[in-house]
């Protein structure tokens, strides 16, 4: 059963913006919240699907709001979400956009456009929106916001060096905000998944341990959201790993690291 919905201060129910929700775990986590009774505002980049995640939404009589737009403007972002904010206050902003990709076996490094695409997307614009969020819910003293990175920021990964490093950056920038916000009573959860079956995840060749479903997924970062946790990291075989990262002394964990391989589908070859 659906928990109740949330409710702020005035007795309305809550309203939260979620971003990648053209898909994988933004559309399951937009689909929960509906169930749940939230308002929402949703964002993706493409607008036919996110219109269709949008009419599911609404059959369960919240209001929805959508926005078509590309996280690699950052700027843009960060005016878009002031402004859907003035209309509406968001008590809960999830920032699940995010990008996967990595160097082809036969290059030596990630193209530079690459590059940059990742560090915006994955880190630059969702940081900055969780900073602009903060602003916000700070004044009135309510709110909570979700950053999604992943498990590839605990490691550091050879052919996918852009991923991992966007993603330990946001994992850092995660963890000071919320340091920040916490006497404010603001909450702030980074959430850290391992392979889930997104089109992201489709797209790689290889052994995925323990895949999610985007409907597990979003279930489990709604929990965290609720217990006020400050950092989630799934599935738990994950977070066995992450210790033995610790452990492990730097030359063997280079080591290892250095002999994994991976390949992937090129983009736009897998369904959504």
């Amino acid at each position: 059963m659906e928990s109740q919905p949330s409710q702020t201060m005035n007795g309305a129910p809550g309203r939260a913006l979620i971003t990648g929700a053209s898909g994988g775990i933004g559309a399951e986590l937009a689909r929960l919240y509906a169930r749940r009774g939230w308002n929402l505002v949703l964002w993706g980049r493409d607008a036919t699907r996110l219109e269709a995640i949008a009419r599911d939404c609404r059959q369960c009589g919240v209001n929805v709001m959508v926005r078509a737009l590309d996280l690699q403007d950052g700027r843009a972002a960060i005016a878009a979400y002031r402004e859907d904010d003035a209309a509406m206050p968001i008590d809960l902003a999830i920032l699940a956009a995010g990008l996967g990709d990595m160097k082809t076996p036969d290059e030596v490094t990630e193209k530079a456009e690459m590059v940059l695409e990742l560090g915006l997307v994955n880190y630059a614009t969702p940081s900055a929106m969780a900073a602009a969020a903060a602003e916000a819910m700070v004044r009135r003293r309510r709110g909570h916001i979700v950053l999604v990175g992943s498990v590839a920021a605990f490691h550091a990964i050879p052919f996918a060096a852009a991923y991992s490093g966007s993603k330990a950056g946001l994992k850092r920038f995660s963890e000071s905000l919320h340091m920040a916000l916490a006497p404010h009573g603001v909450g702030v959860t980074l959430v850290s998944p391992g392979f889930v079956d997104t089109a992201m995840s489709r797209r790689v060749v290889g052994f995925k341990p323990c895949l999610q479903t985007p409907a597990a997924a979003a279930r489990q970062i709604a929990g965290a959201v609720e217990r006020g946790q400050a950092h989630l990291v799934f599935p738990f075989l994950f977070s066995i790993l992450r210790l033995v990262d610790v452990i492990v002394p730097w030359p063997l964990k280079r080591w290892i690291l250095s002999r994994l391989k991976a390949g992937q589908v090129p983009r736009g070859q897998i369904s959504q």
